[in-house]
This record gives C-alpha cells, sequence and structure tokens, in this order.
C-alpha cells in the first residue's frame, strides 16, 4: 500500500500552521479509534462465529481426548485471514501515523530553525535600531563639530573594537582630505589619500570592502604597507549630497568584516554627515545674519551683542569711530564697485592691524565702530594711526584712487550706555573731519579733544596734543 507523506499548510515565514498541524494529528488519532473498535468488532463477532465449523471439524476428523485440542486449532487455522487482514490494516495505519509524525518533526525542525533565523536577524535589527537611536542622539546633543568628532571616536571604537579606523573629511576648498578623527584604542590605518578625488570610496560614493590589499583589483593606497597586507572597508561620508569625505578601516588579511557591523558603518556615516552639513549651515546661517555682507565684518546688532559681554568683564576700553573720506565723491566719481572695493581693503586693513580681541564693525554706509578691550584712548591712538598709514600702502598695492579715513576716539565709561559713548566717538570723528580729515582725534566724557595726530597722505608727519579743561 503506497503511503502518502502529509502535506502541512504553511504561513508565510515558512513555519507550518497550527490549524492545519492540528487537523491532521486529529484525524489520524480518529483513524487509531476506529481500528481499535475494528478489531473489538472482530473478536466480538468472528472467534463465536468460528466456534461452530472448528467443533465440528474436530468431531470428524478426531476422536478421543485429542478432539478438545483439534478444535482450538481449527479455531486458530479459520482465524488466521481475519487476523492477517486486522494486522495488514494496523501496520499500515501505523506507517501512516509513523510517515505523519516523521512529516511533522521535520517540518517543525525547519519552523524552529526559520524561527531561530529569524530571532538573530530580529536581534540584529533591535540591535541596529537601538544602535541608531543611541548615536543619533548622542549626535543631536553635539552642537560644534568637535563635539560631533568626539562622538564619531568613541563610535568606532564601538562599532570596530579593535581595528584601526579613522574618519577624514575634505577642507573647505574640497581639495584635500584631512584627518579628523581617530578610534581612540585602536589608532589611524594611516590612509594615504590626500584628496577627495583620488579616494575611490568617496569617488565612487559608494561602499569599499577588500578582502586582502595585495588583489588586482584592491586601492592601490592599501598596497605596500609597513605591516603587511590588510583587509579594509571604506565608507563613503555625505554632506548635502555631495561626497566630503570617508571613513576608512583595516584588519587583517582575508579577515571579513561582519555584514552587521558594515551597516553599523553606513548609520555613522549617515548620521555624522547629516549632523556636520546641518551644523555648518546654521554656522553659516549664524554668520550671515551676525556679519555685513560686503567685508565680513560684525553687523550693527551683533556689534552691540559683543559689547554686552565684553562691557561686564569691567576692563578699561577705548571706543573708535572711523570714516572713510569723500567716500561719496570716490563712488560718484570711479563708480561703486571701486567704492566697494575699498571698503572692502580698509575693514582687510582694519582686522590685520588688530588684536583678536579686538571687535570691529561696519555700522553703515563707510563708518565703522572698534572697540579696544584693555586699551586707553592714547594708546588706541597710536594703534589707530599705524592703521592709516598701513591703508595709505595697501591702497597703492591694490591699484586704487587714493582714499584715506579720519578716527574719533573716546574712553567707554563703566556707568555709560554704549549709545552714548559712540555718539560722543561719532562727535570726536566730526571733529577730525573739520580740522582737515586723515588724522584721529581723542575727546574726554565732556567733549574736549585731548590729543590728535594727522598727517598728510597716511604718513604720520606732523602731530599735535592740546589738553583742554
Amino acid at each position: 500500500m503506497k503511503s502518502v507523506r502529509p502535506q502541512v499548510a504553511l504561513d508565510r515565514g515558512g513555519v507550518p500552521d497550527a490549524a492545519s498541524v492540528q487537523a491532521d494529528w486529529e484525524v489520524a488519532q480518529a483513524k487509531v479509534r476506529r481500528l481499535k473498535y475494528l478489531i473489538m468488532v472482530i473478536a466480538a463477532a468472528v472467534l463465536p462465529a468460528l466456534a461452530l465449523p472448528a467443533t465440528l471439524l474436530a468431531r470428524a476428523l478426531s476422536v478421543g481426548s485429542s478432539r478438545s485440542f483439534a478444535v482450538v486449532g481449527w479455531d486458530a487455522l479459520l482465524l488466521l485471514p481475519a487476523i492477517y487482514l486486522v494486522l495488514r490494516i494496523s501496520i499500515s495505519q501505523q506507517r501512516r501515523t509513523d510517515t505523519l509524525i516523521g512529516g511533522l518533526t521535520h517540518q517543525l525542525s525547519a519552523a524552529v530553525r526559520v524561527a531561530s533565523e529569524e530571532a538573530e536577524v530580529r536581534e540584529v535589527q533591535v540591535r541596529r535600531q537601538r544602535f541608531e537611536s543611541r548615536l543619533a542622539n548622542a549626535l543631536e546633543m553635539a552642537e560644534s563639530e568637535p563635539e560631533v568628532i568626539d562622538v564619531i571616536e568613541r563610535s568606532l571604537d564601538s562599532i570596530l573594537p579593535g581595528m584601526p579606523a579613522e574618519l577624514l573629511l575634505a577642507d573647505n576648498s574640497h581639495a584635500h582630505l584631512l584627518r579628523m578623527a581617530v578610534s581612540p584604542n585602536s589608532g589611524s590605518p594611516d590612509c594615504g589619500v590626500d584628496s577627495p578625488d583620488r579616494c575611490p570610496a568617496a569617488r565612487r560614493a559608494q561602499v569599499q570592502l577588500f578582502a586582502d590589499s595585495e588583489e588586482l583589483d584592491a586601492c592601490p593606497k592599501l598596497r605596500n604597507r609597513q605591516g603587511g597586507a590588510v583587509s579594509a572597508v571604506c565608507m563613503p561620508v555625505s554632506i548635502m549630497g555631495r561626497t566630503v569625505g570617508v571613513i576608512h578601516a583595516t584588519g587583517l588579511r582575508l579577515e571579513s568584516i561582519p555584514d552587521d557591523r558594515v551597516e553599523d558603518l553606513v548609520v555613522l556615516a549617515k548620521l555624522v554627515g547629516a549632523r556636520i552639513g546641518l551644523l555648518r549651515v546654521i554656522a553659516e546661517t549664524q554668520l550671515q545674519a551676525a556679519t555685513d555682507s560686503l567685508t565680513g565684518l560684525l553687523n550693527r546688532r551683533s556689534f552691540d551683542s559683543r559689547m554686552s559681554g565684553l562691557r561686564h568683564q569691567d576692563r578699561s576700553m577705548s571706543i573708535a569711530m572711523a570714516d572713510l573720506d569723500h567716500f561719496k565723491t570716490l563712488n560718484d566719481t570711479y563708480g561703486h564697485e571701486t567704492g566697494d572695493r575699498a571698503l572692502r581693503l580698509f575693514a582687510q586693513v582694519l582686522v590685520e592691524s588688530l588684536r583678536s580681541e579686538d571687535v570691529v564693525c561696519r555700522y553703515g554706509g563707510e563708518e565703522f565702530v572698534v572697540a579696544l578691550p584693555g586699551c586707553s584712548p592714547t594708546s588706541a591712538r597710536g594703534v589707530l594711526d599705524t592703521v592709516r598709514v598701513k591703508l595709505d600702502a595697501a591702497v597703492a598695492v591694490a591699484g586704487l584712487p587714493v582714499f584715506t579715513v579720519s578716527f574719533g576716539v573716546v574712553a567707554a565709561a563703566a556707568d555709560e550706555d554704549l549709545v552714548d559713548i559712540v555718539a560722543r566717538a561719532d562727535a570726536a570723528l566730526f571733529q577730525a573731519k573739520r580740522e582737515g580729515r586723515n588724522r584721529v582725534v581723542v575727546h574726554d566724557r565732556q567733549g574736549h579733544v585731548v590729543a590728535a595726530m594727522a598727517s598728510g597722505r597716511g604718513s604720520s608727519n606732523a602731530a599735535t596734543e592740546a589738553a583742554v579743561g
């Protein structure tokens, strides 16, 4: 009798359907019960029916005391076909049951294996989601690129423990790659690529995996290393759609990095690129909001904000107001483009002549304000006269029409509003204009001239000092 292996319905994950398994098992159990009833029926009906023929045969064929044994023998002989039939049915049903159990066991084993594999996949997914969530949270808290770099270094150690890893990012010119982060506990793999255009991963914007740096199609920058052949992974980093760097890590030759770790690097590169890009956009926006677009100096609002912080330091300070002499004539005669060049040149000379702690602002038009913390008006006068000298030389080098600048300087009193201080500096500047321009005039708090310096065309040929009141 041919047995048919039971077919168990499977769900979408390859796991036997519970209802189907239960139904098949109930069918098998029902057949076993029917077989038991059949045997009982055969025993109850056939044995009495065969007793009479067996007795008659025994009487006819045997005599004396052997007649009883003959009856039993004939009973057994007549029962053999029934016994054979029952055994045949029992064996067939047992085979079917064994086949069913074997099939179910096999399918359940496969289901357990599939479930185990799915559990491992889910575990990896959960771990990656947890890592991505924690990384995103850490990067969100990072308010500057140095803080982002710190997060990257700790992440590299977490993702690739024991493997040298680094982050290379392009500079502002996008012509050079700079090493920005290195795995703290494993060191740097010292990638020899010096430009994004020369990095296969950055150029292709694709993850590059190399099992052996000596293979024909391995990155040339991986070859001939002092420590011998290595395996490597190069993960491109993009900022606002442009590949600007790469995460580079090396391991032992022919030692492949697990796929889940590669996926973690993909997450790291994606989130890091997004965060750095956002910080740079914010910084650029803040810079544009805080600076004058033409000269790059602080605008008036930013100057007021910066001064609010400086004046809480309880330091002496001088404030100077500057104005380019005859700027309107320069603009009207040579055009606005020349006027813009003159403003940019003066701003450059001013910044290069002052200290990093000094605050320079384009106050409006051709007017500038300079704050010199810790500097007396007399010292400020000398500094600003040097600016006039340097401006004369810079104008000649730049090939611009000759122009000069006048300054008004005052001391900033601690109890005085910034608006009033600037107004006094403006009054000193106005006097410098009245006295012939191209000079530095210092006023005291009452608006009296403390000192004045002037020169012909930016050179310090004459100086006058007068104390008033």
